[in-house]
């Protein structure tokens, strides 16, 4: 899925990782998502999604590894 912006410019190392209903997404990402129900964005701290990835894991994981610190949003 598209990451508008590349972790390593980002200026704030804190990104918040929330899910996200796969039934509220355009189309096309609904189609990416397959058989998926839920699927988790990261976003910076002014709110501009980074990305999209199937699980929670894999979001932390994603931030962990640009050298970020990932916080979850309920």
């Amino acid at each position: 899925m598209a990451i508008p912006k590349s972790f390593d410019q980002l200026d704030n190392r804190i990104v918040y990782v929330k899910p996200v209903a796969v039934a509220d997404l355009p189309d096309e990402l609904r189609e990416q998502a397959g058989d998926l129900e839920q699927i988790f964005a990261v976003h910076d701290a002014q709110g501009q999604q980074l990305a999209l990835v199937a699980d929670r894991r894999m979001a932390f994981a994603l931030a962990r590894q640009n050298h970020m610190s990932p916080m979850t949003v309920h």
